[in-house]
């Protein structure tokens, strides 16, 4: 059995999730306990006998505007208004499918069940009315939380109607509005969370507390494959307020105290001794030099088109570089669990509670069912919150303590302790004939892989996410785009657009350096390109070009910039989406400056306007930190920055105005959370070339 990625466990698991949605209802109350009166066709939605309306949210949300987005897609079929809802965010479960939180599939993946739950809903709402009244179903309609008879006028409020409507059959096709009937998607609707979040009100999993709990903290050997060899918790018991002290495994020790500062104290105070087994010499040279040594080697393929073999022409190279990055989310890891009666709950910022079940039931010796994950918010996530270790350890303390634990993490343990984003090596070669257009183009991209180190090595010998996120999108007539795969202890995980972020860089980057050396307009480059993409390409060519020109035209490509400006631009698609950025900058030394960020994204039907600003903002800060100073190092086997004095974010001072234009369209709807971070860096360098004529290819811009 081959290996399973993120990217097709989520598909699986989708694909599952949505046949499950749609054709799973939930039993008649007799069966299921639902109180009497109770409307509850399916497991999206709730309407109780006094006429409040449940939606049950079973994705996290870490600042994506899901807990907005979903209930927006849900009430528009059910004709309610946003302010009639009310949220239940679903723990871990077995009615949702998979509810994992990640590859910007949130939208995308529930759009139709979102619908379809709601009209069909709304369907058996306007069926029961009429069946009350003894009139044509025809002749009524449903309109903010009621249904209405056209004629009489008469109304019922959905919570009167509800003991009749959960009577009824479940339509397994019930109608759908067109896009031009639409009330609320497409609108800018205000965020549901904003007032709890501005008031304090709001939970995230570093605020839980339960009565009588403990706080942990736990010393972890800092070399990957190392484990305890002894340790003595003497001193750290003397600390006051220290309670436990506890290996909940071989490569950790925690302190448990009454106070978050008793329990650092006593960390501190713990010795331990490590065995750091064979990784304790590894270090960032080391892993460059492992991936130039296989930049010779045999790789795999990615994406082939004609036979680059035949490519002849005036050749030109070039070799790129990534580093090793941390996802360095502004809420550190925590969880917190308790183990009672042989029953594990915890309280995670997760964004896959069945992942922190399951794992925390294996870690505990018990069943699945006998864990319970309930998803707080999360203070970011970026891909990093897919693992559940932190919920794991909770689980453990909270067993060996016993009773209420919440483990925390402190910054160097999250900048330290985690899983990172791969880093790359990738050369670059094109062949051009007379006029300067590419005849051929082949990308080696080498780097170790998270699915690997995770699933097993692949038996095709190429991580499987490559196939979508490293694709070549032009039309040159030999293409070719191939990887070798590069072992590496260090752990790595999945970082927000994946190795969308990798591939872009280096292909974008290159595509400038082919219109410099040609004399040709970078944009008309890719326009020209892409016109010649159409029978290559599994995507839309189309698409592309219309988030190029959006960009280009909103920008002013063609138009004078202020004296000392520069811009460059980049494209690329991931999640389903198609993304284009034009960055403008000025140089302060040889430091730049960015002014303005014009990014365009074709990502089918828009449901909150605002929501998608929100997260192609935050995408273009996020990529423009990485790409200016992130970049973590190994000496001797330990990651070395442990804070944000090395591991530097983006300032407020230093954020650009970022410009967001979405393509109208009615086609369902794909990734937003993503696609905004790949086109950056490009982008930017291309910007820094136009004014230095230095190439940056080497990341991050400031330590090139």
């Amino acid at each position: 059995m081959s290996p399973v990625s993120r990217r097709n466990f989520l598909v699986a698991g989708v694909a599952a999730g949505a046949g499950l949605v749609v054709g799973f209802y939930l039993p008649h109350r007799s069966e299921s306990g639902v109180p009497a009166g109770t409307f509850e066709p399916n497991a999206y939605v709730r309407v109780d006998p006094d006429g409040k309306i449940v939606v049950a949210l079973a994705r996290s949300e870490m600042g994506q505007g899901v807990k907005t987005a979903l209930p927006m897609i849900l009430a528009e079929e059910l004709e309610v208004d946003l302010d009639q809802i009310s949220i239940e965010q679903i723990g871990s479960s077995t009615l949702f499918g998979d509810q994992t939180t990640g590859g910007s599939a949130s939208i995308r993946t529930l759009w139709d069940p979102m619908r379809r739950a709601g009209a069909a809903a709304r369907e058996m709402l306007i069926t029961a009315a009429a069946a009350q009244w003894g009139v044509a179903r025809t002749a009524c309609h449903a309109e903010k939380g009621a249904v209405i008879h056209d004629e009489s006028k008469r109304k019922l409020s959905y919570g009167e109607l509800a003991a009749r409507a959960a009577q009824l059959p479940v339509p397994t096709d019930p109608p759908l509005k067109a896009a031009k009937d639409y009330r609320l998607v497409g609108k800018r609707v205000p965020r549901v969370d904003v007032r709890e979040k501005v008031e304090g009100k709001a939970i995230f999993g570093i605020d839980f507390s339960l009565p009588n709990m403990k706080y942990a903290l736990l010393e972890r050997c800092p070399v990957p494959g190392g484990k305890v060899a002894s340790f003595n918790d003497e001193d750290a018991r003397q600390v006051p307020g220290v309670t436990h002290v506890v290996k909940i495994s071989d490569t950790a020790v925690a302190v448990a105290a009454d106070s978050v500062w008793a329990a650092m104290q006593g960390r501190k105070a713990l010795k331990v001794t490590w065995d750091e087994g064979p990784n304790k010499d590894y270090s960032s040279e080391t892993l460059q030099k492992a991936m130039k040594d296989a930049a010779s080697k045999k790789a795999g393929p990615i994406f082939t088109y004609g036979d680059i073999k035949k490519a002849t022409g005036r050749k030109i190279e070039a070799v790129y570089e990534l580093p090793i990055l941390a996802h360095a989310p502004m809420e550190p890891g925590n969880s917190t669990a308790h183990f009672h009666d042989g029953i594990c709950e915890i309280w995670s910022p997760t964004q896959v509670p069945q992942a922190v079940r399951d794992d925390s039931a294996k870690a505990l010796g018990i069943m699945p069912e006998k864990v319970v994950v309930h998803v707080t918010l999360l203070g970011g996530g970026f891909g990093r919150r897919l693992e559940s270790d932190y919920g794991v350890e909770a689980a453990l303390v909270s067993k060996l303590v016993p009773g209420p634990v919440k483990v925390l993490w402190t910054r160097e343990d999250d900048m330290r302790f985690s899983t990172y984003r791969p880093p790359s090596h990738h050369v670059m070669t094109a062949w051009l004939d007379g006029q300067g257009w590419p005849v051929g183009f082949q990308h080696r991209f080498i780097s170790p892989s998270m699915n690997f180190q995770k699933f097993g090595v692949d038996p095709s010998g190429v991580d499987s996410e490559l196939k979508d996120e490293a694709l070549f999108l032009y039309g040159v007539p030999h293409v070719n785009v191939e990887w070798v795969y590069v072992e590496c202890p260090i752990p790595f995980g999945w970082m927000r657009s994946v190795y969308a972020q990798n591939a872009a860089f280096p292909v974008e980057s290159f595509l400038d350096e082919i219109a410099v050396a040609t004399g040709k307009d970078p944009l008309k480059l890719r326009l020209h390109l892409l016109e010649q993409s159409r029978s290559i390409s599994p995507y839309v060519s189309d698409k592309l070009k219309g988030v190029l020109q959006l960009a280009a035209e909103k920008a002013g490509w063609d138009k004078l910039l202020p004296p000392g400006h520069h811009r460059g631009m980049a494209a690329h698609i991931c999640f389903n989406s198609y993304m284009a950025e034009v960055v403008e900058i000025s140089m302060d030394g040889d430091t730049p400056k960015v002014h303005r960020v014009v990014a365009a994204i074709d990502c089918g039907q828009v449901v909150n306007p605002s929501i998608l600003e929100q997260q192609v903002q935050g995408g273009v800060v996020f990529a423009l930190a990485n790409a200016m100073k992130a970049k973590l190092t190994v000496e001797e086997g330990r990651i070395v920055e442990g804070n944000f004095d090395g591991f530097e974010l983006l300032r407020m001072g230093d954020a650009p105005a970022v410009e967001v234009y979405a393509v109208e369209s009615t086609d369902p709807p794909t990734g937003a959370g993503e696609p905004s971070v790949p086109p950056l860096a490009p982008a930017l360098c291309n910007a820094i070339y136009a004014a230095t004529k230095k190439r940056i290819r080497t990341l991050p811009v400031l330590n090139s």
